[in-house]
């Protein structure tokens, strides 16, 4: 079939659901469909061209506000296809009004990755928008019955609701370079905690700092993010006496964030607001066989990592919790690498690249 995946932004602009989205075109271009991708261009023109078997459209952008791009033309591109089906990717208030205005024949599948959370005036006005959209949308995709509970807006659409849990190709953090291995353990000797993802303010990461305090071992933060935010973050730990066991290394390209995640001893994901839905890097986590303490947001977070089996959950912004359980797997090597088998077995189960386009295709079909 033709399929329309409608958001905001399409690789290269990284973040978790452009991540994803790739994956999910990619992949089900190699089962045959014919897939467009249709997001706001980068400048004032429309665009158009082809990434991986993908052809990707872009309406041209007039200004982007509260992280949320503006293109007045995105209704009319969406008018000019003829797919299938269209598949809203949300939160993306301007794909909600484009899929109501100009596709209101079309099956539309919405996936629900989050609710609006911090641009909160935003997510008032949005509001009956997107419960128009939901309202028209066949079928609600959302990653964790958690947060089907937990939404305002998906509880009273729950039963076209259906869970498909992000999946990764695991095979690529399965493995890593010996020698990049090698190389980073003679870098940050000991213990390692590793953080990985974009210094937002949702991800808690300076609570990480202020609990290394009371964890023996290192802590390395990879990912990019605004300099002045790392720059405090690094303050933080300096100030805390920390600056020789936190560590800061921006961005990674995969085949040494694939190192990192072998070379670490716990994953840890302290994120303390609704905007962490899922978090897939535990996915990533979970290939390497790595243990992960994580926070409960009654959210996906803690469907990802099963407390006690696969890792260690505690309560959001509760540093104690959050250094205690660091501890518990730094000072038992035996439960790390139990915990940690246990999270690569569920992963295989439940989080593979192949079992969410058998989930997705299986919800399309369950549309059309």
């Amino acid at each position: 079939m033709h399929i329309l995946q409608l958001y905001k932004d399409y690789h290269p602009v990284r973040g978790g659901i452009e991540g994803h989205l790739r994956l999910l075109a990619e992949g089900l271009v190699a089962r045959g469909h014919t897939v467009t991708v249709l997001v706001s261009a980068p400048g004032q023109r429309d665009t158009a061209h082809e990434l991986g078997g993908v052809r990707v459209l872009g309406a041209g952008r007039l200004l982007t506000t509260a992280s949320t791009p503006i293109s007045p033309g995105l209704p009319l591109l969406l008018a000019r296809q003829c797919p299938d089906l269209v598949h809203l990717h949300h939160p993306f208030p301007p794909g909600d009004l484009a899929a109501l205005l100009a596709a209101s024949r079309i099956p539309l599948v919405v996936s629900y990755h989050s609710d609006i959370v911090r641009q909160r005036r935003l997510g008032q006005l949005a509001a009956p928008l997107v419960r128009a959209t939901l309202a028209r949308a066949r079928r609600i995709i959302v990653a964790s019955p958690a947060y089907i509970r937990s939404s305002p807006f998906l509880a009273p659409v729950a039963s076209h609701c259906r869970v498909v849990p992000y999946g990764v190709p695991l095979e690529r953090f399965g493995h890593a370079d010996p020698a990049r291995v090698a190389a980073l353990r003679a870098r940050f000797p000991g213990p390692i905690v590793l953080f990985v993802g974009r210094l937002r303010y949702y991800k808690g990461a300076d609570r990480l700092v202020r609990a290394m305090a009371h964890v023996p071992a290192r802590a390395v933060f990879v990912g990019d993010d605004a300099s002045e935010r790392r720059a405090d973050l690094e303050a933080l730990a300096a100030g805390l006496g920390l600056a020789e066991r936190v560590h800061f290394v921006g961005g990674q390209d995969e085949a040494e964030l694939r190192a990192f995640y072998h070379v670490a001893t716990v994953f840890a994901l302290p994120s303390v607001e609704r905007s962490e839905a899922f978090g897939i890097v535990q996915v990533e986590a979970q290939a390497a066989s790595l243990p992960i303490v994580c926070t409960e947001l009654g959210t996906g977070t803690s469907y990802v990592t099963l407390h006690g089996r696969t890792g260690i959950v505690v309560p959001p912004n509760d540093i104690p919790a959050l250094a205690r359980a660091l501890h518990a797997l730094i000072a038992s090597p035996a439960l790390a690498q139990a915990m940690g088998a246990a999270g690569r077995a569920r992963a295989e189960r439940e989080f593979s690249l192949p079992r969410m386009l058998d989930r997705v295709e299986a919800v399309y079909r369950e549309a059309l």
